[in-house]
């Protein structure tokens, strides 16, 4: 797969059905795979944190999530056509795993933000074999490793907030049996039905930023990370 790259950190140019295809042939081949997702925010702070930009490289798939990175890839003649979002790729694995039979552990967030996630994702896949969860307060980390692995899980959810949940995953997934791991932020509120998303249309134009931005101003300070990465972009020879 040829990666494009900005400012020292890779990027995946796939979209959601050429990764679930790649999947399939990595799990079919006993091979794990890494997913995470790559914003401007994530690419501006990981020029200052090495740890960040080696999770993130070192990952199978760095996926599109920011409208920034499009943009990037645009300016540059990449090969991005589309952003690839960390819920909708949650998502898509979720179908992909009720249509194959694969299992799947949740980890992270508050009991009641996980169990009520679990119970909506049985409603809308009813075939999903869900092998365990356990929420993002776990204190023995040995008796969580003996849980996971027992469950014999092939497809794994880590919410534990980005970089805390890829670090996690790198740490300890020679030790699992999954073959599929995302860190997946706050996708738990979403699928529990606690976080709305961006009404459609502004997901479609690439402006769900702007939609967040308007209604929690206080990511006004994060947000000025897209501007300054496509200064970056634009001006780096």
């Amino acid at each position: 797969m040829n990666k494009e790259e900005y400012m020292g950190v890779q990027v995946s140019p796939l979209s959601y059905e050429e990764i679930t295809q790649q999947l399939k042939q990595n799990v079919s081949q006993g091979e794990q795979s890494t997913i995470i997702a790559v914003n401007p925010e994530k690419i501006m702070k990981s020029q200052t944190d090495e740890t960040l930009r080696d999770l993130i490289n070192g990952s199978t798939f760095q996926i599109p999530d920011g409208v920034g990175v499009l943009l990037a890839s645009r300016l540059k003649g990449g090969d991005i056509t589309s952003r690839v979002t960390g819920v909708d790729m949650m998502d898509r694995l979720l179908q992909l795993s009720a249509d194959e039979g694969y299992s799947v552990f949740f980890y992270g967030a508050k009991e009641e933000v996980v169990t009520k996630a679990i119970e909506n994702i049985q409603e809308k896949y009813p075939a999903i074999q869900v092998a365990g969860y356990e929420n993002g307060y776990a204190q023995d980390q040995e008796a969580l490793i003996q849980k996971i692995q027992d469950s014999n899980a092939d497809v794994m959810f880590v919410a534990l907030g980005s970089p805390k949940q890829e670090l996690w995953i790198r740490e300890n997934k020679e030790r699992l049996p999954v073959k599929v791991f995302q860190g997946v932020g706050g996708s738990f509120d979403v699928f529990a039905g606690h976080v709305k998303r961006a009404p459609a249309p502004f997901r479609k134009v690439g402006m769900e930023w702007f939609y967040r931005l308007a209604t929690d101003p206080k990511r006004f300070k994060r947000q000025l990370a897209l501007p300054k990465f496509l200064w970056r972009v634009i001006t780096k020879k």
